[in-house]
């Protein structure tokens, strides 16, 4: 089974504020971190359900760690029926309000 993935425009501008903080210092990390995250996201199309559940209680609102680098990021994520999967969030693991 093939999912689809799309992304909630609060989860668009998660991309762009982490692209745009790495690429102000050197754009060569900004433009591998987003090949990294991309390349994360394309597991989601077949195996949305070997990431870890976001809270024990929902199990289809799940979260990805993607290594990159000494941290990473993490992608908050919602599978919907058998078709869909939608990025919520994407965070940087040493942002504070990562949890």
């Amino acid at each position: 089974m093939s999912y689809k993935v799309r992304y909630t425009e609060a989860a668009r501008e998660d991309l762009r504020r982490l692209f745009t903080f790495l690429a102000e210092r050197d754009l060569r990390p900004a433009q591998q971190a987003r090949k990294a995250i991309a390349e994360s996201i394309k597991l989601l199309q077949q195996f949305p359900f070997t990431c870890r559940k976001a809270i024990p209680d929902n199990p289809l609102l799940r979260e990805m760690v993607i290594s990159f680098g000494s941290a990473g990021y993490v992608a908050l994520f919602e599978i919907e029926g058998n078709e869909i999967v939608t990025i919520l969030a994407v965070r940087h693991q040493r942002e504070d309000d990562y949890y």
